[in-house]
């Protein structure tokens, strides 16, 4: 008996207050309407969990069933047995809410040539931190343009003496894992940093100064933009049941890498900018399916003014 299990870059979460939602291979959220089923074992079979191999003998079992075959239906699963040779999934035709600001497309399949000006001694020191799929090629990029980088850990990153930080993850950012390093720009230390959700990767803009864009800016700019804000947040929270894993492939982590390498030199070497938006107001999207990148203008978010004390 075949089993099956969530498809690449299909993922489930639980929504506080409002049940499970599946996050789609295009980064859209939709609800599950679980009615009577058992909900931990939905969530156990859409991991690829064996199954008894009996007929449904309840209403709890019936609804569990309809949901599976429901997913099955609209693209969600894949073989188990098969889940090693899975490649780029299939846009499966749900509509939903996606958790990301409107885009205007860039026509590229490569990050464009940086400026060749050498990298100035002062700027030469960067320090790497994350997963290697994607920090080995970033560390052989910036070496190349004449950079000094450097691998770490994440606990160096509040006291570090490195001109810059690149914090690269192949998954989504845990709650407060980047609340220390956004206050390196108030240091005059450069922060970039890039993750995956999905298929879809994010490649924050340089923050260099006070007042730049940071990780808990984009946080709360996509919350804001997007109305499955309840589902975003409980996706970056987790746990989130998935299946199959999206595995990045060599060109995926190579544009990455590029991109990344291509926005620190421009900071290091002063060079200007390139594109319709600003590098440190622009959020980078690539879809790791085709590798279309798209960009996406985002502004700080201003601190919330106190509230005026009451004359007494």
């Amino acid at each position: 008996m075949s089993r099956s299990q969530l498809a690449p870059g299909v993922e489930v979460v639980a929504v506080d207050g409002e049940g499970l939602a599946v996050r789609t291979p295009d980064g859209e959220f939709l609800r599950v309407r679980t009615g009577d089923a058992d909900i931990d074992a939905l969530r156990s079979r859409l991991a690829g969990a064996d199954t008894p191999d009996t007929d449904a003998t309840d209403d709890s079992d019936g609804e569990l069933a309809r949901l599976i075959a429901a997913f099955d239906a609209a693209g969600y699963l894949t073989d188990v047995e098969n889940a090693g040779a899975v490649g780029h999934p299939t846009t499966a035709g749900a509509t939903g809410s996606h958790g990301h600001p409107a885009d205007t497309e860039v026509a590229t399949g490569q990050a464009e040539d940086a400026r060749t000006d050498a990298w100035p001694a002062v700027r030469r020191d960067v320090l790497v931190l994350g997963d290697p799929v994607l920090t080995e090629p970033l560390t052989r990029l910036l070496r190349e343009a004449g950079a000094a980088p450097r691998t770490g850990t994440p606990g160096e990153t509040a006291a570090t003496d490195a001109a810059a930080v690149v914090w690269c993850l192949d998954g989504p950012v845990p709650d407060g894992l980047w609340d220390d390093a956004d206050r390196l720009p108030e240091r005059g230390v450069a922060w970039l940093r890039c993750h995956r959700e999905g298929w879809q990767a994010h490649l924050e803009p340089v923050a260099a100064a006070p007042g730049d864009v940071t990780s808990a800016h984009l946080r709360a700019r996509r919350l804001a933009a997007t109305p499955a804000h309840r589902e975003l947040a409980a996706y970056w929270s987790g746990p989130r049941t998935t299946g199959a894993p999206v595995r990045l492939t060599t060109p995926a982590a190579a544009l990455l890498a590029a991109l990344l390498a291509d926005d620190l030199t421009r900071w290091a070497t002063d060079a200007p900018d390139t594109g319709a938006l600003p590098a440190r107001r622009r959020l980078r999207r690539v879809d790791l399916r085709t590798l279309t990148v798209t960009e996406h203008p985002v502004l700080p978010v201003p601190d919330v003014a106190r509230m005026p004390v009451a004359a007494r």
